[in-house]
């Protein structure tokens, strides 16, 4: 008889209890406990088991940008940090259906067409799902390893045999383990896996990629403890009515955590996407009220968005606040700020804030950009359609400098406009243009003016 122990498990900050509780008294989270079951694990199975590595000086130790494998996806390559760090673990949530196991596949064939060996191990699809998907990509001809397994024993005697370089696991909430009465996909499976996954990756040095499902809330379902194991959090983000695709990095150890990827659903998968800027402003209506294009930056790439506001009379007591793909609490603050400090009322309108593209973006220096694209409409007046502009705005009224302003310059004037309003702060040092006007502004009210008369 094997012996059994029944504990409770908060499943945000991994904490444990003998008995159920409503909140969890160490993160403080309501209704985060479920009931977990083990087994006692045979030794040569256990997470514990030593990794074998050496005592040596950190100075003797030698990194060169060889140890890095480019996967021959530019923008997979970017978010990573500049290519994949072998022996590293790789978590990539996103919506049932945004393309995570889309971009996997091409991932590996891209790999493979490198001479590494990889291997896919499905959870989900079968041999032929697979293979149908690879036809579609155009990839059916690579000889990249095939699992169709939930078992991890049985997934890791495939990964000793075969040593590949890579490693896709989709989805780690269908596999399994011995050692654990839960069923797959509970927390107490999806963080023992995970464990595991990440001890092998770090034993044999083989790069692994774990596709995990989102919530409805958005987060990668499972216990949070599963994104500290990890190497590097992406998230695949993106709307079903668009084509564009946004890959963004929320943890990495090995680089930045501001890069994203950008790509286009097509027919035949994911295309890579190098000038987002002309993709995203090929649709923009001219001369129309309600519309600015922002230069803002993502990691180290500008880009250039449209914002859109629509400022309607509401007929209800309370205005509505909607907003896509911008932070609803800093529209909210921003309208507070220009009533205050500008004088313009919009306590009786709806207001509606969108970010052409299906992007989302927190970047301060849009503050300028949703003030402007909420006041052209409130007031019915356009702003020049060869024009941009951006910088923080204060709670007093106040454009503040933000950080990165010749990039952003140059992003622009490369895509044809020829003016640009930015904090006066911000002038000088380099950012000096020959086809671009730059007009520098230090108020809100002064910014408006100069913008809308």
């Amino acid at each position: 008889m094997k012996n059994t122990e029944t504990v409770f498990v908060c499943g945000s900050c991994g904490s444990r209890a003998p008995k159920w509780l409503g909140r969890c008294p160490s993160c403080g989270e309501f209704g985060t406990f479920e009931e977990e079951t083990r087994e006692e694990k045979a030794a040569e199975e256990s997470v514990n088991a030593p990794l074998g590595g050496a005592l040596q000086s950190l100075n003797d130790v030698v990194v060169g940008a060889e140890d890095r494998i480019l996967s021959g996806i530019g923008e997979l390559d970017r978010v990573l940090g500049g290519g994949l760090v072998p022996g590293s673990v790789v978590l990539v949530g996103g919506d049932p259906g945004i393309g995570k196991s889309t971009l996997m596949l091409q991932a590996l064939a891209a790999l493979q067409k490198k001479g590494l060996d990889t291997l896919y191990v499905s959870g989900e699809e079968s041999a032929q799902q697979l293979k149908m998907r690879s036809m579609r990509l155009g990839a059916h001809d690579l000889p990249i390893l095939i699992l169709t397994e939930t078992y991890l024993k049985e997934i890791r005697r495939a990964v000793e045999e075969r040593r590949p370089s890579a490693v896709v696991v989709d989805s780690v909430q269908t596999m399994y383990t011995e050692g654990v009465a839960s069923a797959p996909g509970s927390l107490t499976q999806v963080r023992e896996v995970a464990a595991r996954l990440v001890h092998l990756s770090k034993r044999t040095g083989i790069s692994f990629f774990l596709v995990g499902h989102v919530t409805k809330e958005g987060a990668i379902a499972g216990p949070r403890v599963l994104e500290h194991m990890v190497d590097t959090v992406l998230y695949f983000e993106g709307d079903r009515g668009h084509a564009f695709r946004v890959l963004r990095a929320v943890k990495n150890r090995f680089g930045s955590t501001n890069e994203i990827g950008v790509f286009e659903m097509k027919d035949s998968g994911l295309s890579e996407v190098s000038n987002p800027s002309q993709l995203l402003l090929e649709e923009r209506p001219l001369d129309v009220s309600g519309s600015v294009v922002v230069p803002c930056m993502e990691g180290t790439r500008p880009i250039l968005l449209e914002l859109q506001a629509l400022a309607a009379p509401s007929s209800l007591g309370v205005p509505r606040r909607v907003t896509i793909g911008v932070d609803s609490a800093r529209v909210s603050l921003l309208v507070a700020v220009m009533e205050r400090k500008a004088g313009i009322q919009l306590a009786g309108h709806d207001l509606f804030i969108n970010v052409a593209g299906g992007i989302k973006t927190d970047e301060p220096a849009l503050d300028l950009g949703i003030v402007g694209a909420i006041a052209s409409s409130a007031m019915d007046r356009t702003i020049p359609s060869d024009t941009v502009l951006f910088g923080e705005v204060g709670l007093s009224g106040e454009i503040r400098g933000v950080s990165q302003v010749d990039i952003r310059l140059r992003e622009a004037e490369k895509m044809g406009f020829r003016k640009c309003f930015l904090p006066a702060s911000s002038l000088g040092g380099g950012t000096g243009s020959k086809e671009m006007s730059l007009v520098g502004v230090r108020t809100l009210s002064e910014a408006l003016k100069l913008l809308l008369g």
